[in-house]
């Protein structure tokens, strides 16, 4: 049995000419464009790149990798940390992620903002008001960006790491505040009413890099409570090694329970020398250089090929994520992605490349229509185009298609 199946779909094709004729015994071309899966990547310096702060060498290394970016994925996730979105109250970052989400949007990506909610990286400018005051202006910046970029972005990382947000004592911060006075549920159910008040046709997630049993008891109790959560987002940065066959599915196994969509929201495999395992909170991993090397650079590629094909062969997976694509802007300095700091693709980008554009990507058919204009079309979901001559349109393979109408 092919363990891909369920991404695959068929369609009956009746093609009519302007007329309203049936086009009979004709021969027409069809093509995938895009993927239904979320096949996605968060590079954050996309920002600045669009709206033209790179330059000289910088920006010629940035459009050579933007090219590839935009060559591979169709989901992109934005940054909107609280605290650099929004560093002086009342004067959000609003116009240069919105450049940016228009220049993705444009090139056929679907997008993701994240997080709205969070206490690290938040607003110092919290700490001057009191828990209500906290509350009411989370509550309000949340509505407030969902629903500026309705149609932009309409997907959330709406509240993110709750699992340790009241416990977090790194240092004082606004988010933490409320969630230990009004409690984790009662905060993921208010920060997802408000979210979900500004714009009802968003997709909601809640993410968190705890894979352990909290988590699902945290989200045992949020539907217990009438959160509606459209996905369960899970980080999975492998800085330390790679999580193996076992632990990847064990988790997968565990999420599922659910029946909801699965998210991996951030994921992350090094092509250079592995983090010490000793190491609890990644964050505290300090170095001076963290180089890519030749034998990284492979393993790398041999690891994110194996966890995608568990990824994508399970029907309730619907999204992947890399963390970072260019090393330059990676988190924590880590050798996390797929173009060297000198502007070098590794061997990660053909291998994903090879699955997702050409195993998993439907390959361009000739068909003959038959005496009522009609033809079956079979192949991976997702976006395709039908041409006839000089003639072209668009329809969507998708689960729900039995048969789908096109004049030409």
């Amino acid at each position: 049995m092919d363990r891909y199946e369920h991404r695959k779909s068929q369609v009956l094709l009746k093609i009519t000419a302007a007329d309203g004729k049936p086009l009979k015994n004709v021969e027409i071309t069809v093509r995938q464009t895009k993927h239904k899966f979320l096949f996605g990547c968060a590079e954050f310096s996309i920002v600045p790149f669009v709206n033209g702060e790179f330059s000289g060498a910088l920006r010629e290394k940035a459009e050579m990798a933007f090219e590839k970016f935009v060559d591979l994925f169709n989901f992109a996730t934005l940054p909107f940390y609280w605290g650099r979105f929004e560093p002086v109250r009342g004067k959000p970052d609003t116009q240069r992620l919105k450049k940016a989400a228009e220049w993705l949007k444009n090139r056929g990506f679907e997008l993701k903002g994240h997080p709205l909610c969070w206490h690290t990286v938040t607003a110092d400018w919290l700490l001057e008001l009191t828990n209500d005051q906290i509350l009411e202006a989370q509550l309000m910046r949340i509505k407030r960006e969902v629903s500026d970029f309705a149609g932009l972005i309409d997907m959330w990382d709406v509240i993110n790491e709750v699992v340790i947000m009241p416990n977090f004592n790194k240092y004082d911060n606004g988010i933490t505040r409320i969630c230990r006075q009004y409690g984790r549920i009662g905060l993921v159910k208010m920060a997802f009413d408000a979210a979900r008040e500004a714009n009802p046709k968003s997709i909601l997630l809640i993410n968190d890099y705890v894979v352990s049993d909290a988590y699902e008891i945290l989200i045992e109790a949020l539907l217990d409570a009438g959160v509606k959560i459209d996905a369960i987002g899970i980080q999975s940065h492998m800085h330390q090694g790679f999580w193996g066959i076992e632990k990847t599915q064990e988790v997968l196994e565990r999420f599922s329970r659910f029946g909801l969509f699965l998210h991996f929201t951030e994921v992350t495999l090094i092509s250079g020398k592995l983090m010490p395992p000793h190491i609890k909170d990644l964050n505290d991993y300090k170095v001076d250089s963290w180089p890519s090397t030749p034998e990284g650079e492979e393993r790398q590629a041999m690891e994110a090929k194996l966890f995608y094909k568990m990824l994508f062969a399970h029907p309730l997976v619907e999204a992947i994520t890399w963390w970072n694509f260019i090393d330059t802007f990676a988190w924590l300095g880590a050798p996390a992605g797929f173009i060297t700091r000198e502007g070098r693709t590794k061997p990660i980008y053909s291998t994903l490349y090879q699955l997702i554009k050409k195993e998993w990507w439907t390959d361009t058919q000739s068909l003959i229509t038959d005496e009522n204009g009609t033809v079956k079309v079979s192949g991976f979901m997702g976006e395709y185009e039908v041409v006839c001559k000089d003639k072209k349109a668009n329809f969507v393979l998708d689960r729900a298609n039995e048969v789908v109408e096109i004049t030409l």
